[in-house]
């Protein structure tokens, strides 16, 4: 079967959905079982709840989704959006299947922490431009969190700056989609979990990635992953540029291992001769952007 090069993708937050836990506990019972024990209950039941619950969740579901790939499918590189990048370095072997999930209840765990008591999140714009989007988060004292595709980027900050610029958005005909997500994430407003996070990191052996792994710090191929994934909790996700990246390693053919299209459906917007691949498996409907 032709398939030309294929890049396999990892999606983070916005991908949950509460049918994903079945098919976790028909391919990998073990890990499932595992994840239950370290966050002290079900997280697939409360994904919809909180980041603490949606991250553990979402990375059982994407490895789920890489051990069920047939043989055909040999990606080239991988990319992960965020949390996706736990599970790309897992299936590029740099990580062990447990200290992938560890990292993953930990860094949602510290990611749910809201700072200073400060009521923060997320707002998804769709069709804006690069200028609209520097006046809008000018205007209005927010940090951009997400590049996710040409036209398509998260803003993030206080809950109230980003009630307001949705509304000078809607002015500007753009559309503006307040993210149900209890946090400014990727911005500086996280700084307090990167330290404890990077001590989670030092506490996890490494190995050489058997494959390239796109880091959404840097759009280039991880060189530190420790200091990029720590540093990820504060940096926006360059996903456009990650796309590219992937792009220039000849690349044509993309993958979304994950739960959900969230990622499927960027694929064309950033490369628009780009193919996506599906492979039979449960349909599970996302919900969100990021």
């Amino acid at each position: 079967m032709s398939t030309g090069v294929i890049a396999g993708l990892f999606p983070g937050q916005g991908s949950h959905t509460g049918a994903q836990r079945d098919h976790v506990a028909r391919v990998i019972p073990g890990l499932l079982a595992e994840c239950e024990a370290l966050v002290g209950e079900d997280p697939f039941a409360r994904a919809g709840e909180s980041t603490r619950f949606a991250q553990p969740a979402i990375f059982c579901a994407s490895i789920a989704g890489w051990k069920e790939r047939p043989a055909f499918l040999r990606p080239r590189a991988l990319a992960g959006h965020s949390l996706g990048e736990l599970s790309a370095l897992v299936a590029a072997g740099a990580l062990e299947q447990s200290a992938g999930l560890r990292l993953a209840v930990r860094r949602g765990e510290l990611m749910a922490q809201a700072p200073d008591g400060r009521e923060e999140s997320m707002l998804a714009l769709l069709g804006v431009t690069e200028e609209q989007t520097a006046e809008l988060a000018r205007t209005h004292e927010l940090v951009l969190a997400n590049d996710n595709a040409p036209g398509q980027v998260v803003l993030a900050g206080p809950s109230e700056r980003l009630r307001e610029a949705s509304r000078a958005a809607r002015e500007l005909r753009v559309k503006a989609i307040l993210l149900d997500v209890a946090g400014a994430f990727h911005t500086p407003a996280m700084a307090g979990a990167v330290e404890p996070f990077r001590a989670e990191l030092d506490r996890v052996e490494l190995s050489e990635p058997s494959l390239p792994v796109i880091s959404g710090v840097s759009a280039r191929p991880f060189v530190d992953v420790r200091a990029e994934l720590a540093a990820a909790i504060v940096a926006p996700v360059r996903w456009r540029e990650v796309m590219l990246a992937l792009s220039q390693l000849g690349v044509d053919t993309f993958v979304d291992f994950g739960p959900g299209e969230v990622l499927a459906r960027l694929v064309t917007r950033n490369l628009p001769d780009a193919r996506v691949l599906d492979f039979p498996r449960p349909v599970l409907e996302a919900s969100g952007v990021a």
